[in-house]
Parts: structure tokens; C-alpha cells; sequence
């Protein structure tokens, strides 16, 4: 037997049984309406019996007939490079197909909502009337894959793993019925974040594994740690059908007041480098090889660096529009992707995909964002780096913007242009692929545009291009031989009692010991502890969704009591527990301030009390907004107050009530914020970035020591805020506290002192 295609339904056994017999190299199996074809010595298979795939069985192997043509054509074999089936299959393809793989579409949530951001319907009606379960395809998930040819989603929130499994799936099998069965690549923003309130047992699971941000991995100076989180997450990923990771974000966080700070990798350029290296590594590899089944295409973010945003304004808005560059130093910001994720000590040798930020980086190439940015794309990052991998657009850039306050498009400095005409410029720039476009209209119409300004041949030699590095991606994880899950197994992998409890001891290596006045660390017994209940203040976020102002627990009360005796007032307890938030200072801009006569810009706050600006520029570095009338967005001497003052006061109105009792503060940062005003009333200090109250507990009890450092600096005042450059890594003044410790880059306390280890001599 040589070559011949075979259809396995019921009679599958009895034909593998005739195969065997004929010496041929694989056996099947099939599952809830997956056939799984196992090879010798090859890749194993899996297809749906809905999708009308056949096996080609040729030199006693088999392969997948997925444009059912009845030939084994290169993009099928699995034998081949991944390179020479990439370019075979991007020449069948068609200008629809590859225009859809230029897709990637909107967040989509399993089960879809029913209103609001990223609503979905089920034949037709909102999913709680439609009879639908969770694991469903959506009408607009259907239409996209479909009429759009679309084949990369971006996936939110999910019900469960089961659920995620189920759905990946089914759309597997609706995708591996079109056209050339192009499998779906289903991507995720971080999704391993703690759950402060939830409880850690080592013997059991949850719904995924709990780790601290990646500020708070990088909290430990360990790329070790932070290579393990990927190698753990990547497991987890796959088992949710996850294929490709909107992370790392290795922006260099040199501009304190920036609102994305929390997600970096904190500000120094060397650990920062080390720790994106690790992330990928972690995630690409498989079992610390090569590609394979285990691994995730990471899409580090964001080229050329997101964190010099001027005044700390984030480019989700037009407000946020300029990256600047007073210190002369894109090269910092650069580092992390040049020398980390572009050189992985892992055989995946460089990240799979990069995406630019939404900024224009004032300065560097044409005036416009760099996601239209030809210097920064095809000159420097193409050019320069050699970098080869997939560039996708952060989401919506092509899209119209009619104020510079609102959560819309973010098409900086070609405003002007059509949405055809961005997408254009866009590609022509060097990138691949659009982030949260799922029609691809734009995309054929660019092409128009393309062939227009260079000819047909040269346009369709372009479009494969891309098409060759989107498709290496979903080839290289295995994706075109079986993108099935068996979802019993997903239910096991995904959240186990190991993952948690690496997760867990992540954790307790991110907490940073910032002050322990006469060592009022660990609390040895089961001391009476009175904690107090912390004001939220009534906020409305980015997509204009309101809360109401409310009291709540600072801690998971549950929790707190197990390791102390909870009681009702200061001259009942031993010691106070207090836990509260850094400073939330706002965004930068005002509506209010351009109401009466401003224009808009107000400083971002980073201590609790109020701030007066006036020592900032008069003239601002960047600025010329077609939607504004001038071009200078100075905020000098114009004030600002921050949400959440009261916990500063919840601080200091606990320490009055305690006496000379001890008072242990617990704030979770999302940035670097000022101590002045609260760490007098502070017996001892704990910062985190995110993690469960338990090990906060475990810290604070002595189960465990505390050995993170701070990642960034803590500012001594605004002063040096403001007179600090947003491109430029620890140029401001640290704080210094009553026991005179400096709350300085790669400062922590154990319960011997500060520390100075081999950390802080490799870093420092």
C-alpha cells in the first residue's frame, strides 16, 4: 500500500485492523466525535467526523487531507519544515483567505454577553434566552469565521476550563470544514492573576493557577521563577486550547505614573531583559526544547517600548497620544526585545510575534503611531534586529476617533486618513497582521490600494508574506495535526494542586518587606488583631462602566482568622492589620478642566493628598492632535486630587486609635507612589502587586521570610516626579524612612535586615 485516502467513521477499527495488517505505521482512535491518528514515530492526529476530512495514508504514514483534494500536498505533510509548508500553503490560498488570516479579532467571552462590550447573540437571541450552552460558537464567531476567513480569536473570560476546552473544539471542527482547513489560533491576555479573597490549600486545585503579576515576579530578581511561570502557564494554555499569549508586556517602566506600570516588568533595562527572555523561553519551549505541543507563541508587547508616556497619559486615549524621549534613551526601552526576546537561550531562538504600542514615539521616523511607523517597523525592528516573527497592530488602530477623552479608535497622526487607507499604510509599514478587526473589508481594500501604488504581483507577493510568518505560527504548535482537547484531561491539567502551589510560593517570593520598625515582623502566636474596613470610592473605568462607593473587608476575613484572633476594636488587639491600595491619582486629563476654559491636561497623582503641579513644563514635549486647537498640553500649576485619599487617612486615623500598639500596613502598587504621608503611622511595611491574603498571612506570621526587592523606585516627593525624564530608568530620589532605609531600585528587607544578596549585586 502506497497511497490512498480513507474516510474513518464506525467502521474505523475494522479498517485499522486491514492497515496494521499491511504494515502500515499508525493506529486510531476516536472520542466524543474526534478521530485521533497516532503515527510511528510521527505526529499524532486528530480531526472531526463533522468536518469532512479524510487521512491520506502514503509511505505507510498518515496525513491529513485538509483542502480534500484526495493529494497529499506539502502543507499537509508533517514530515516537511514548517517553513516549506507555510509558503505551499500560502500559494493555494486565496486573497480572502489570507486577508482573513490578517485578522484577529475582538475579545470574545465564553459564553458571549448579552449586552454592552463584546455582546453576542446565539441564533439570534441573547445567550440566557437561546437554549445555547457556554461552549457554543456565537452567531458572530460563525459569521467571522466564515465570511471573514477569520482564524485568529482573542478569548476573555470563561466559565470554566471544561467550557474552554469544549468551545475550542467545536470551533476547531467548524473551521477544519472550510475552505483549507486552517486551523483557529485562539490567544489570551495574562489570565493567571490572584485571587486576593480565595484560599490556597496544597491539596487542592482551582479554576487556573494563581500567580503574582509580572511586576511581582519581577519583585523576586529571579528569571528562573519567571521561566518556570511560562513553562506552568504554557501547560495550562494549551490545556485551554490557548495557542498564542498577548505577553509578555516588557515596556521599561521608567515613567512612575503611567496607569500600564503594574503590567511590565518594572523599570531597570538588565532585569527587565533577563526576565522577557525567561517568559518566552518559558512559554515556547517545549519540555525546555524546541517547538512542540506544549508551546504558545508569546507576542511581546509593546515595540518600541510603551512605558515614556509623557506625564505618564496612557495611549488608550488620544490624551496619551506621544511617547517622548527627553533623555535621548530609546535604546533602554529597546532592550527587553533586542537582547531578550530576541534572543532566547531556548532552540525557539527568538518571540513569535511582536506588537507595537499605540504611541507615536515623538522623534523616531514619521510623526505617527508605531504601528504605521515605517522607520521603527521595516528599518529598525525588521531592518536593524533582523527580527522575522509576526507584527500585529494593538487592537483598533485602523478605527475612526472623534474626541481625544473617549475609549475609541486610536489611529494617531493619520486621523485623516480612510479606514482602507490605514490598513494600507499599515501593511505597507511592514505589519502582518490587525488586532481587533474582525471584518476584513479594509484589508481587500487596502490590497486595491497596494496593487495600485506597486503593482498586483508585488501586492500578492506581500500578502503571502505575512501570510507565510501567520501561518509558521499555528504550524509550528502542532495546531495543523490536532488542535483537539480531551476535555477530562483539560479539567486535570488546567489549575492543579501542583501549579497552585507553585503559583502560591510565587507569591510569597513577591512581597516586598519595605519597613519593620523594631522588628514587629513576624507576629509569633495567635495575637488579637484589629483590622479595619477600607472606603471604595464611587469610580467609573475606561469603558464608562459607574460603581457605587461602598465599605469592604481589606482582607478575606475567613482567612485573617486563622491566623489571629479578630476583634472589633483598637483596645481589644494586639496589633492592627491595616490594607489599602497605592495612590489612585487619575488619568492626566480632565473634561471638567477643558469645560472651564483648560485644556484638559491635569497632573497624574501619586501620593494621597492633594497636588499642585507647579514645578512642571510650561511647554509640553509633544502635542498637535487634529482634534485639538493647540498644541501645548502643559498642566502647570493646575491641582489634582486622588480617589482614594482615605486610605492614607485609614493609615493614620488607625494609628492614632492603636497608641504605641503596632500597626502593619499592607498596600497592594500599581505604581510607585509617595510614603511621606503614610509610613510614620506604619510599625512595619508590606507591599505587593497581587497576591492571595494568604500569603500575606504567611509572611506576616513568619511562615515565611520575606526575600523580594522593589523592582522601581519609590519617589522621596512630586518634586523629583516631575523633574524626572519619562525615557529614563531610576533618575528620581528615593524615599528614605524614619529607621533612614531608601525605598530605592532593588531595595527589601528580610528579617535580618536589608538585603544584599547576589540579586543585588547583579543589579543593582
Amino acid at each position: 500500500m502506497n497511497k490512498s485516502t480513507i474516510k474513518f467513521s464506525t467502521a474505523t477499527l475494522i479498517i485499522l485492523t486491514m492497515m496494521v495488517s499491511c504494515g502500515e505505521k499508525y493506529t486510531s482512535t476516536i472520542k466524543e466525535g474526534i478521530t485521533v491518528v497516532t503515527n510511528e514515530d510521527g505526529a499524532t492526529l486528530g480531526f472531526s467526523e463533522t468536518s469532512g476530512v479524510a487521512i491520506i495514508a502514503q509511505d505507510r504514514y498518515a496525513f491529513k487531507d485538509l483542502n480534500k483534494n484526495g493529494t497529499l500536498d506539502s502543507y499537509e505533510d508533517w514530515r516537511l519544515p514548517v517553513a516549506e509548508r507555510a509558503k505551499d500553503l500560502a500559494s493555494q490560498m486565496s486573497l480572502e483567505d489570507i486577508a482573513g488570516l490578517m485578522l484577529y479579532s475582538s475579545h470574545q467571552s465564553l459564553p458571549g454577553s448579552s449586552r454592552g462590550f463584546g455582546s453576542s447573540s446565539y441564533n439570534g437571541k441573547p445567550f440566557p434566552e437561546s437554549g445555547a450552552v457556554a461552549s457554543d460558537l456565537s452567531d458572530e464567531q460563525k459569521k467571522f469565521l466564515t465570511d471573514d476567513h477569520l482564524r485568529h480569536v482573542l478569548i476573555t473570560s470563561v466559565e470554566s476550563p471544561a467550557v474552554a476546552a469544549q468551545w475550542n473544539n467545536n470551533a476547531q471542527a467548524f473551521a477544519e470544514g472550510l475552505y483549507l482547513g486552517i486551523p483557529v489560533n485562539t490567544s489570551s491576555d495574562p489570565r493567571h492573576g490572584s485571587d486576593s479573597y480565595a484560599e490556597f490549600n496544597a491539596g487542592a486545585g482551582g479554576a487556573i493557577s494563581m500567580w503574582p503579576g509580572t511586576l511581582g515576579i519581577a519583585a523576586s530578581f529571579d528569571p528562573a521563577l519567571m521561566q518556570q511561570f511560562g513553562e506552568i502557564g504554557s501547560k495550562e494554555y494549551r490545556a485551554l486550547g490557548i495557542a498564542t499569549s498577548l505577553s509578555p508586556q516588557i515596556d521599561l517602566a521608567t515613567e512612575p505614573r503611567w496607569s500600564r506600570f503594574d503590567g511590565t516588568m518594572g523599570e531597570d533595562p538588565d532585569l527587565a531583559t533577563d526576565l522577557a527572555r525567561a517568559y518566552v523561553d518559558g512559554f515556547q519551549s517545549t519540555d525546555g526544547g524546541d517547538w512542540g505541543m506544549q508551546s504558545v507563541n508569546a507576542m511581546v508587547k509593546h515595540w518600541p517600548g510603551g512605558g515614556p508616556e509623557e506625564g505618564g497619559r496612557d495611549g488608550h486615549f488620544g490624551y496619551g497620544a506621544y511617547a517622548v524621549y527627553p533623555g535621548k534613551n530609546i535604546s533602554d526601552h529597546m532592550k527587553p526585545f533586542t537582547e531578550g526576546a530576541f534572543k532566547l537561550d531556548g532552540p525557539t531562538k527568538m518571540a513569535a510575534a511582536v506588537m507595537p504600542y499605540y504611541t507615536i514615539s515623538t522623534g523616531e521616523g514619521e510623526n505617527v503611531a508605531n504601528g504605521y511607523n515605517k522607520y521603527l517597523i521595516t528599518d529598525i525592528l525588521r531592518g536593524k534586529y533582523g527580527y522575522e516573527g509576526v507584527l500585529c497592530t494593538d487592537w483598533g488602530i485602523t478605527r475612526d476617533i472623534t474626541s481625544v477623552s473617549k475609549f475609541e479608535g486610536k489611529p494617531f497622526g493619520v486621523e485623516n486618513l480612510s479606514v482602507a487607507e490605514r490598513h494600507y499604510k499599515a501593511i505597507d509599514a511592514g505589519m502582518d497582521q490587525f488586532g481587533g478587526n474582525n471584518d476584513m473589508g479594509p484589508v481587500l481594500e487596502a490590497y486595491k490600494l497596494g496593487s495600485a501604488a506597486m503593482g498586483e504581483e508585488a501586492m500578492r507577493a506581500r500578502f503571502e508574506a505575512s501570510a507565510v510568518r501567520l501561518l509558521t505560527n499555528i504550524f509550528r504548535v502542532g495546531l495543523f495535526e490536532n488542535p483537539y482537547l480531551d476535555v477530562a484531561e483539560t479539567t486535570k491539567i488546567v489549575g492543579n494542586s501542583e501549579y497552585m502551589k507553585a503559583g502560591f510560593d510565587a507569591q510569597l517570593k513577591s512581597i516586598v518587606m519595605l519597613k519593620n520598625n523594631s522588628k514587629t515582623l513576624p507576629v509569633e502566636g495567635k495575637k488579637k488583631v484589629y483590622v479595619p474596613q477600607r472606603y471604595i470610592a464611587p469610580s467609573t473605568n475606561w469603558w464608562g462602566i459607574t460603581s457605587e462607593e461602598k465599605m469592604v473587608d481589606a482582607f478575606n476575613m475567613e482567612v485573617v482568622a486563622k491566623y489571629f484572633d479578630v476583634v472589633d476594636t483598637p483596645e481589644e488587639a494586639d496589633i492592627a492589620l491595616v490594607g489599602i491600595y497605592s495612590p489612585d491619582g487619575g488619568v492626566g486629563y480632565d473634561s471638567a478642566d477643558l469645560e472651564n476654559g483648560g485644556n484638559g491636561y491635569v497632573p497624574i497623582n501619586l501620593q494621597y493628598g492633594d497636588y499642585t503641579a507647579d514645578t512642571a513644563r510650561e511647554v509640553s514635549l509633544a502635542g498637535g492632535s487634529p482634534l485639538e486647537d493647540f498644541t501645548n498640553r502643559t498642566y502647570k500649576g493646575k491641582s489634582v486630587k486622588t480617589i482614594n485619599t482615605t486610605d492614607m487617612k485609614l493609615v493614620t486615623d488607625t494609628k492614632a486609635k492603636m497608641g504605641n500598639k503596632p500597626v502593619i500596613v499592607s498596600v497592594k502598587v500599581s505604581k510607585p507612589m509617595i510614603f511621606s504621608e503614610i509610613e510614620g503611622s506604619a510599625s512595619a511595611i508590606l507591599v505587593h502587586m497581587g497576591v492571595q491574603d494568604q500569603a500575606l498571612m504567611e509572611i506576616i506570621t513568619g511562615a515565611a521570610e520575606p526575600s523580594a526587592l522593589l523592582p522601581f523606585q519609590m519617589p522621596a516627593d512630586m518634586l523629583t516626579v516631575e523633574a524626572q525624564f519619562e525615557d529614563v530608568p531610576r533618575d528620581m530620589k528615593a524615599y528614605t524612612d524614619a529607621d533612614g532605609n531608601t525605598y530605592d531600585f532593588a531595595y527589601g528587607l528580610n528579617w535580618n535586615g536589608v538585603i544584599a544578596d547576589e540579586r543585588v549585586k547583579a543589579y543593582k
